[in-house]
């Protein structure tokens, strides 16, 4: 399979090795700025560069594209590659919007290639772990989830993608898209009801020159923020969030009950986590997205910590970070479902276009009551 990638930072490399770790030829990589994307594909020995992606689908004839840019530079890509009869696999957000996210899955179908999307940290070894238990019935029927999480994000980060709606950013887009993602796997993937608040408390950030990589942003924060010098750039998205869905569940007779809570720009006092409530015990997850520690309350009532099955260690990719080792997990996957093997389910551009349009009606913030007359 010949793969051509799009994009040239932290996600174009990391999609690079894992579709190379599972047998796939890359045979191409399109950047914006000539210079970067001739010296990625040089460090990377990709043959091809360019910053022309429609001469590069002509030149590369790829079967797959992996599409590693912000979320706001994903539709025309992708509509191009589908109309070239190429499979699919882009990083979340799958586009800006639900709209021209569920065109593009209508097209995909119509087209009849394979998709993948990738909310991938549903792959940690620890969430295939509560996966298991789950299904083997560790904590009795499902009732509710609770995912929560205090990132701490410097408020002076370079502004840039992740500070616009249109471009793909938000914490919904870029968070919400994953935990969502591992509920999903564990209790079920039909979200039948969405409820939902969002805030933008960062306002602006600096307009700053020179920040190629979003892994390494936080490089280029200004030394004196109160430079009058500094030209600032307005926020458009939400940097904190509390979502509630109703999930129903093949492992419960009644919908499960989700709480998501982000604060993007507050500090933690305890751990993030990730905790599955059942009517006989419960699953805890250390970290946000789950991917720490897991401990089970049981009959005995108390809290156990739990080794990882010698099986989930073996498949776990022997490469250094969780959402590398979540992406080489996930395109093997992918890579086996095109080849005809049978395949668990794994996200698509079905769940991709769902998610967009809970994105879109969390974002109205149009779930509010007034009370303020109420005696």
């Amino acid at each position: 399979m010949k793969v051509l990638v799009a994009g040239t930072g932290f996600a174009g490399e990391g999609h690079t090795d894992a579709f190379r770790a599972s047998g796939a030829e890359v045979v191409g990589m399109v950047g914006r700025t000539p210079h970067v994307v001739r010296e990625v594909a040089a460090k990377k020995s990709i043959p091809f560069a360019g910053t022309d992606w429609s001469e590069a689908l002509e030149t590369c004839q790829p079967d797959i594209v992996t599409i590693a840019t912000p979320g706001g530079a994903h539709y025309e890509p992708i509509k191009q590659a589908l109309h070239k009869g190429c499979h699919v696999f882009v990083d979340k957000p799958m586009t800006h919007s639900g709209e021209t996210a569920v065109e593009l899955n209508e097209l995909a179908q119509k087209v009849g290639v394979k998709t993948a999307y990738a909310a991938s940290f549903r792959y940690t070894a620890s969430v295939r772990h509560a996966q298991e238990l789950v299904a083997a019935g560790a904590i009795g029927e499902p009732t509710e989830v609770e995912c929560i999480s205090h990132f701490n994000l410097e408020r002076d980060i370079p502004f840039g993608w992740s500070h616009r709606a249109e471009d793909g950013g938000g914490r919904l887009n870029n968070n919400f898209t994953h935990t969502l993602s591992i509920v999903s796997a564990v209790v079920g993937d039909r979200i039948t009801a969405i409820s939902g608040e969002v805030r933008d408390d960062l306002v602006r950030a600096p307009i700053v020159d020179g920040v190629h990589n979003f892994a390494t942003r936080r490089n280029f924060i200004p030394k004196d923020i109160n430079d009058p010098s500094i030209k600032w750039g307005e926020s458009n998205v939400e940097w904190s969030y509390t979502v509630m869905a109703q999930i129903e569940s093949t492992l419960a007779p009644r919908p499960v009950s989700v709480l998501f809570k982000h604060g993007g720009l507050v500090p933690r006092f305890g751990d993030d986590h990730i905790v599955f409530y059942g009517t006989k015990g419960a699953i805890y997850l250390k970290g946000h997205y789950g991917s720490g520690q897991l401990s089970h309350y049981g009959p005995d009532k108390t809290w156990t910590d739990l080794p990882l099955p010698d099986h989930i260690v073996a498949s776990t990719p022997d490469v250094a970070g969780e959402t590398e080792q979540c992406w080489h997990y996930m395109i093997a996957e992918f890579l086996r479902d095109i080849d005809g093997q049978h395949v668990p389910p794994y996200p698509t551009f079905a769940e991709g276009a769902k998610y967009q349009q809970i994105i879109d009606l969390i974002r109205r913030n149009a779930n509010w009551t007034d009370v303020s007359n109420l005696t």
